[in-house]
């Protein structure tokens, strides 16, 4: 499919060439500069076919996604001695555009599946017209930028709301797309004009779930604070002769209703502290919302959730599903951990009216606690029947915008949102008092501990930090002079790593810089979660490095070095298929600057045609000023590769040059013949006399796209880092053997057949001591040290202090790097009862309550990133029964089956036991029955 814009698709070779790629470059890289420097709303984007912005890229020379240009395009040098990358044809935005779902004339949109900078790209509205005068094409997709949220967060509206029209005379749909922050009043006239009736005879219905739930008025309200959802349906309504349309303006029982704007009154507060939201509108919304059902009934169903709460079938209690909104499950699985979790419900259906702390600065003025407690009374009152979250996520969005739209985003940061925003609206502290916190200095730990709880309740007392926040201690040692500083902080959760003890084989070629051996590849055995300073352990023990060298360590990509490794990098970001190589130096010389070679193959053909090929070679450079230099380090680190054969006259004419090793002549009796290296004859000494090299080298920049040859009185800029190309001659494959660079194994390479394994099984307590454990901090957290007075790389050792009733673990599934995110599947067995953590409290003070608890709900991630699905699992504590809550649907589950590889957070509450020397067993209560 071709949509061009009109006359847009003319020939390539009849588009002029207005400037040189180089140009091109520094233009739109200007553009860009400029217009991200000063962004704001409303400035338009557009969006471009990634496929298309690539080979723009590589016309360019620019780096390309992940890799930089010439790591996709090696033939194609941007140098004297190679051509160019083809100039690009017309843009072209087919491969990202769909013309299904929108029958409004706004038909062109993006399936929803594309990601950014992976299918299409976003550029301001001066690159666009600068990239389309240049190249023409389309067909253009205008995207605006919008603000998000209470803070304005600034984004571009890739993907407007989708909204089906039904018109009620003769229920007929069309697809319309709008922005979510274009107002009501806007809403009125796109669906007016499009119906040809005018705007003042028409009423819009909220039309969710293809049931009215309210009459949407003329206003400047936008559709988000609307809580208009992505393919909701909305009701066109239309006035005949100034009579009311059917529907219009009745509930569903056909009850006539004042259309007067709602103003929820304080009056009017429901028991949990907040105005009704059940008919999809809060305190700020009802100035422009028609109410959808009678006034009588508005409080009918404040009472009615009131006393269902109290009243209902028990069997239903709690058993109510959430409606996904579209890619919401992360926040439904979230949700129903918390809506069953006993103190919180106890306290939500309480009047909670007077802890609402509207004037806190960190909070949302009471409106997330509001939202969240008419949600948790929505699902504890409507027996089985699914609740849509239309006003929560409304909520949410607008305090915290990262979980706007319509992606999948994760459960634990939607918690850890929710838990830190429902504690600063709840929080009882009106006027934080500033308090300078002391060092530890050799007190007790039970002083420190109540020191630091006491400061931290001065400023943090809500129902979140009663029930769900501990403590732990840390402990830090500084490793230059011992000093030892201990603080106690709080937590609402912990974050375990996942200790995998499951291993990988790698295959790594060590190459000698120094020029001193051959190459040769070793497979070692690493931790599948390592790092590449694991990696260069196991390596370095495997070549039996020296005290005094080191590793440098690279992935090599189309015979180029595409980037070197760092010793904090996972090594989930190293792939089978790569190709890994290891430079072995002494210290001293890995100090000094490095000269980076790649080879290139002539081939017999033009300039133009040479390739690159074989592995890349790392050596130092000492004292380097000119070409000779450069030469001697080239000789040096070529050394090993030098063919050892009879000297004769025609000895490179008798020499097999071929795909395989090249056989070894062995040396002959005769005391007139012996072994030497070649590379003496008279040519060679000719040509060491000239002004040329005996190699064909240039030298290159940081992207390989220039190539500048040298000579021996070449002046060689200084540099870290310093670049060159060796073009092999038929001459130098006679001189040195190059088929030891040649073949780099992939790290690894499965078998014909591959055993199937079982899958790897942890313990939950394996998890906690992985994250209890002593360690360095990283470098790039280093710990000012008061006694040295110096940031130092300090020890860090946590124990646990004091236990809240509530206890979250997130078990650290997601690992995210530069250039791989990556999920865990790893199996952790947890225990459903008697979770003991009394080994890990170092508080031995009775008084802090047990230290066992009771499994009582989970959310499961299934599947990878990106593309997973999350549910929950939570256990009704009255009916002693564990059920599955999947979006809207609802089932039970076995109690055997809730152990599983999904399992993402984990909710523990404590248990009480009758006696402090009763044993804790199956027959224990747990705090706060329902």
């Amino acid at each position: 499919m071709t949509i061009p814009d009109s006359g847009s698709l003319m020939d390539n070779g009849s588009l002029c060439l207005p400037c040189t790629p180089q140009e091109e470059a520094r233009i739109v890289k200007e553009l860009m500069e400029e217009a991200e420097s000063c962004p704001k709303e409303g400035n338009l984007y557009y969006v471009i076919s990634n496929r298309w912005f690539l080979n723009w890229q590589k016309y360019v020379g620019e780096e390309t996604g992940g890799y930089v240009l010439n790591a996709l395009s090696t033939d194609k040098q941007a140098s004297p001695l190679a051509k160019a990358a083809e100039r690009p044809g017309p843009i072209d935005n087919t491969d990202i555009i769909t013309n299904e779902g929108g029958r409004d004339g706004s038909a062109l949109q993006l399936p929803r599946t594309l990601i950014e900078g992976s299918d299409y790209v976003l550029v301001p509205q001066v690159v666009w017209e600068k990239l389309h005068g240049w190249y023409k094409g389309g067909p253009t997709l205008p995207r605006q930028m919008i603000s998000l949220g209470i803070q304005k967060t600034l984004s571009v509206e890739v993907y407007p709301l989708a909204l089906k029209v039904i018109d009620s005379r003769d229920m007929s749909e069309i697809i319309i797309h709008i922005s979510k922050k274009a107002s009501l009043q806007k809403l009125y006239e796109q669906v007016s004009a499009l119906k040809r009736v005018e705007s003042e005879k028409v009423c819009i219905w909220d039309y969710f779930n293809d049931d009215k739930q309210t009459a949407l008025a003329h206003s400047d309200q936008t559709l988000e604070e609307s809580n208009l959802q992505m393919d909701q349906s909305i009701l066109f309504d239309v006035h005949v002769d100034g009579f009311i349309p059917s529907g219009f303006g009745m509930d569903s029982a056909g009850n006539q209703l004042a259309l007067v704007p709602i103003e929820p009154q304080i009056s009017s507060r429901t028991i949990a502290g907040g105005p009704s939201l059940s008919n999809g509108h809060g305190p700020d919304y009802g100035s422009s919302l028609y109410q959808g059902s009678t006034l009588g009934s508005v409080s009918a169903d404040k009472e009615d959730t009131r006393d269902s709460v109290r009243s209902g079938h028990q069997r239903d209690r709690g058993l109510a599903g959430l409606q996904n909104l579209g890619n919401t499950c992360f926040m439904n699985s979230a949700l129903q951990c918390l809506v069953h979790t006993s103190p919180l419900v106890d306290y939500f259906l309480q009047n909670y009216t007077e802890e609402i702390n509207k004037q806190n600065p960190l909070g949302m003025h009471g409106e997330l606690a509001i939202a969240f407690g008419e949600l948790l009374r929505k699902l504890w009152s409507s027996g089985r029947t699914a609740v849509a979250p239309r006003v929560f996520k409304g909520k949410l969005a607008r305090f915290a915008p990262q979980f706007s739209g319509y992606n999948q985003h994760d459960s634990q940061e939607l918690l850890a949102f929710l838990l830190d925003g429902l504690h600063e609206d709840l929080n009882r502290v009106k006027q934080k008092p500033y308090i300078e916190t002391k060092d530890s200095n050799g007190r007790p730990d039970e002083e420190v501990a109540n020191e630091f709880w006491s400061y931290h309740k001065a400023r943090n007392d809500s129902i979140v930090v009663d029930v769900c926040q501990g403590q732990y201690k840390s402990t830090l040692v500084c490793p230059v002079c011992d000093k030892i500083s201990i603080t106690f902080d709080p937590f609402m959760y912990l974050s375990l790593p996942l200790h995998s003890t499951a291993t990988r084989s790698m295959t790594i070629t060590v190459f000698y810089g120094d020029g001193s051996s051959l190459p040769m590849p070793f497979t070692i055995n690493v931790l599948k979660q390592g790092y590449c300073k694991h990696l260069f352990q196991a390596l370095a023990a495997a070549c039996c490095l020296e005290t005094d060298e080191t590793l440098i360590l690279v992935e090599v990509y189309e015979h180029k070095i595409y980037r070197y490794l760092d010793n904090e990098e996972s090594l989930d970001a190293i792939k089978d298929d790569d190709r890994i190589v290891a430079y072995r130096l002494s210290k001293k010389q890995a100090e000094l600057p490095m000269l980076e070679i790649s080879h290139r193959y002539l081939e017999n053909v033009k300039p133009d045609g040479r390739t690159r090929f074989l592995t890349p070679l790392v050596t130092f450079l000492e004292g380097t000023k000119n070409g000779t230099d450069i030469e001697l380090a080239v000789n040096r680190v070529l050394g090993p590769l030098k063919r050892k054969v009879l000297l004769s006259s025609n000895m490179s004419e008798g020499m097999k040059v071929n795909g395989s090793l090249s056989e070894v002549i062995e040396g002959s009796t005769s005391d007139c013949q012996m072994d030497t290296e070649v590379g003496v004859g008279d040519k060679d000494l000719e040509e060491t006399n000239s002004d040329e090299l005996s190699f064909r080298l240039c030298i290159t920049d940081d992207r390989g796209m220039s190539c500048k040859p040298i000579l021996k009185d070449s002046v060689v800029k200084p540099s870290k880092i310093v670049k060159v190309i060796l073009d092999w001659a038929d001459k130098d494959h006679g001189l040195y053997d190059s088929n030891y660079l040649k073949d780099l194994p992939t790290v690894h390479k499965p078998g014909l057949t591959v055993k199937k394994t079982k899958q790897e099984s942890i313990s939950l307590f394996s998890c906690l001591d992985a994250f209890l454990k002593e360690e360095p901090l990283g470098p790039d957290d280093m710990w000012y040290c008061p006694g040295c007075k110096k940031h130092r790389q300090a020890t860090k050792k946590l124990d646990l202090w004091r236990l809240p009733d509530i206890i979250v673990f997130h078990l650290k599934r997601f690992s995210y790097s530069r250039f791989l995110k990556n999920k865990l599947d790893t199996f952790v067995d947890f225990p459903i009862h008697n979770l003991d953590l009394s080994k890990y409290v170092k508080n031995k003070d009775p008084s802090g309550g047990s230290s066992a608890y009771e499994l009582y709900a989970i959310s499961n991630h299934y599947g990878g990133l990106g593309g997973g699905h999350y549910s929950a699992y939570a256990k009704l504590v009255e009916e002693d029964r564990w059920y599955h809550f999947d979006d809207a649907h609802v089932t039970p589950v076995s109690e055997g089956d809730i152990v599983t590889s999904a399992a993402y957070l984990l909710f523990y509450q404590r248990v009480k036991t009758s006696k402090p020397s009763e044993p804790i067993g199956e027959s224990s209560e747990v705090y706060e029955d329902f």
